[in-house]
């Protein structure tokens, strides 16, 4: 017979062992996505395995049918990848008015990168003026100097994407020469390169150029290989919208190749493109040049939207020294009746001194106006300039001058440029990455107020529909492939890119069969579709299409920060 204290301890064990026996089982993961094909990114061939996550990473990639997690995903039928990385996002306002970053989530992408020319820093109390001022329907104040602090901002103001930024050099020197058409001296060369370090060390991935327009225009290749130098100090790259896309395609790409291989850093040619009928031969010349440069050791590579018309401003319709002193400086010569007609004049004569677009356009009725800052003149919103001019009973040139002086900025506008054929040619390129070139948006509030270009709402869903499934110009690893770690690679960004243990777990899962883009140029503002889920930083944004609210986008700094010492120091 027992003694009652040892009863009473069998009995507590036996009912412990029953109430252990029902409890469930801890989980081994925070997030299991199930039966998917997944393509990790590096461009091999898919596989049917599970990937598991916990906290902000991925554990696992394989068999986990034993495994438990405290949210599952059944991915059957579905693609499960990566997130996708837009190499040239102007999706810095779009954020700060609306942090869901929508047209982006629903096609996938979990990382905007910024420094087109310009970044959010630095800045002087001038700049940050002068920001807010040329601010269109979005507006928002600026309240930052500092490259890392003016992102730091926008992740503190709660954004669903990951964003990452070059410096901008357009910014650098504004920010010590302001707009005038000369060379830096020594000591103002001297403090872009000293920003370019302060920048690289806040986590920027490089410099950045957009040469094209001033004052951009009026900086020389030995500047750009002093600032870039300084960025390679710390690893970062050169990524530029070169000189010239039309006439003098080949010459600036040489220059491009020229300032990465001084400064011994990857370099990449923003939004690749022919533009202008006249040039597109020019194409295939350009591809050539890029990989004898690849074969000889350099690292070169470029990134391209996937549409023949481009969208810039009126600015690149007009000769670079009627901008100098910048936008108030700019209207004051176009007031000027002997000025202005020096401009029409330039406007309407074919040169390879400056890139015109409306020349490369080949017709006025090939320029559309979308973005007004005026009221008055919103109602010319999604007309072409030939319709305008014919409205006003003026010349397309004097509509275009007319247009700014009364705008008081650029005047948003879509220019038709470039060729279908070449599109295809430069999308099946293996060390061709993928960029929108427009902000991140919505069709709603004050969105509606101008009028995007159509890669806004569909850029990526158009390399994945019309031109893997439909058109077979590439194969689906491989454009996966071309839209996360090849970025990632290029940016030098730390985990990030794939689907293996250790990366952050950006996914995007789709359905490769229906993945479609249907924004147009006369209906812009329409969402893609054929993703159903996107997770970033294991934090699900988007679930069944529609979005969770959720902002667990993060500042993913470049190859320079200082916080990578001390990571590595704990």
């Amino acid at each position: 017979m027992l003694r009652p204290n040892v009863a009473g301890l069998l009995l507590a064990l036996l009912l412990d062992a029953c109430q252990s026996s029902t409890k469930p089982p801890q989980p081994d993961y925070d997030l299991i996505v199930r039966r998917g094909t997944v393509y990790d990114g590096s461009g091999a061939a898919p596989r049917r395995v599970d990937v598991g996550v916990r906290g902000e990473r991925i554990a696992a990639v394989g068999d986990l049918a034993g495994a438990h997690a405290a949210h599952e995903v059944d991915a059957q039928g579905l693609a499960v990848a990566p997130g996708f990385i837009n190499m040239l996002s102007w999706a810095g306002d779009a954020l700060f008015h609306d942090g869901r970053s929508m047209s982006d989530i629903k096609q996938g992408v979990t990382l905007e990168v910024f420094g087109e020319g310009e970044s959010l820093g630095p800045l002087t109390p001038k700049m940050r003026e002068e920001t807010e001022k040329l601010q269109g329907d979005l507006k928002h104040p600026v309240t930052w100097s500092g490259f890392g602090e003016g992102m730091q901002a926008l992740v503190a103001h709660g954004i669903s994407p990951n964003i990452a930024s070059f410096v901008g050099a357009t910014t650098l020197r504004i920010h010590e020469v302001g707009y005038a058409d000369r060379a830096p001296s020594a000591r103002e060369l001297a403090n872009m390169q000293e920003l370019t370090r302060t920048a690289m060390h806040e986590g920027a991935l490089g410099v950045g150029s957009s040469l094209i327009y001033a004052p951009a225009f009026y900086a020389k290749t030995d500047e750009l290989i002093a600032i870039t130098k300084a960025a390679g100090e710390f690893g970062g790259g050169y990524i530029s919208h070169m000189r010239s896309e039309g006439p003098r395609i080949l010459e600036s790409l040489d220059e491009l190749i020229r300032i990465a291989s001084a400064a011994g850093v990857h370099g990449e040619v923003y939004h690749f493109k022919a533009a202008g009928r006249d040039n597109w031969p020019k194409q295939a010349q350009a591809i050539a040049k890029i990989e004898q440069a690849r074969k000889q050791g350099l690292d070169i590579s470029a990134d391209m939207y996937t549409y023949t018309a481009g969208a810039t401003g009126l600015d690149a319709a007009m000769p670079p020294w009627v901008q100098e002193g910048g936008l108030d400086e700019w209207i004051k010569r176009l007031k000027d009746a002997k000025t202005r007609q020096r401009v029409i004049r330039e406007m309407n004569t074919p040169t390879d001194q400056w890139e015109n677009l409306l020349l490369a356009a080949g017709k006025p009725e090939n320029v559309l106006l979308v973005a007004f800052k005026n009221p008055k003149l919103k109602p010319l919103t999604g007309k072409t300039l030939a319709e305008v001019a014919k409205l006003r009973g003026k010349t397309p040139a004097e509509t275009a001058i007319d247009l700014v002086i009364e705008d008081g900025s650029r005047v948003g506008t879509v220019y038709f440029l470039m060729s279908e054929d070449n599109i295809r040619q430069a999308v099946a390129l293996p060390w061709m990455a993928f960029g929108s070139d427009e902000g991140s948006e919505a069709p709603e509030g004050d969105f509606l107020k101008s009028q995007p270009h159509p890669r806004a709402y569909g850029n990526v869903a158009r390399v994945l529909g019309k031109y893997v499934r439909e058109e077979k110009v590439a194969t689906l690893s491989d454009a996966i492939r071309r839209l996360t770690s090849l970025p990632a690679k290029n940016l030098k960004l730390r985990d990030r890119g794939e689907l293996k243990p250790g990366d952050y777990a950006d996914i995007v899962i789709f359905d490769p069969a229906t993945i479609a883009d249907h924004a147009t140029f006369d209906q812009p503002q329409q969402y893609a579709t054929g993703v159903r889920d996107v997770f970033v930083n294991g934090v699900q944004v988007l679930r069944g299409g529609e979005h969770t609210g959720a902002k667990p986008g993060q500042f993913v700094r470049g190859p320079g920060w200082e916080g990578w010492k001390r990571d590595a120091t704990q």
